[in-house]
């Protein structure tokens, strides 16, 4: 009988194990996705950033060119009185 209840404590240990094991690797799983959905968000900030980027060098760029046309225009009408 010993032997009989030995046995079935060590089923029931390794059940327990088993139960542990899969709770831990449940968490680990969740955080992973945690993790790749936040690196999602990075990744789409990036994205925006980038494009806002673009966007602003363009508009700098037709800026300075609005500035160098305006600085022509006033050495044009300036130019020659000072």
């Amino acid at each position: 009988m010993a032997a009989g209840g030995g046995c079935g404590e060590s089923v029931d240990q390794y059940r327990a194990e088993v139960e542990r094991l899969t709770r831990e690797l449940a968490d680990a799983n969740r955080e992973k996705i945690r993790a790749a959905e936040c690196g999602l968000v990075v990744l789409e900030e990036n994205q925006t950033l980038k494009q806002q980027y673009a966007e602003l060098e363009v508009e700098q760029e037709t800026l300075k060119g609005e500035l160098e046309q305006l600085q022509e225009v006033q050495y044009g009408l300036f130019g020659s009185l000072c």
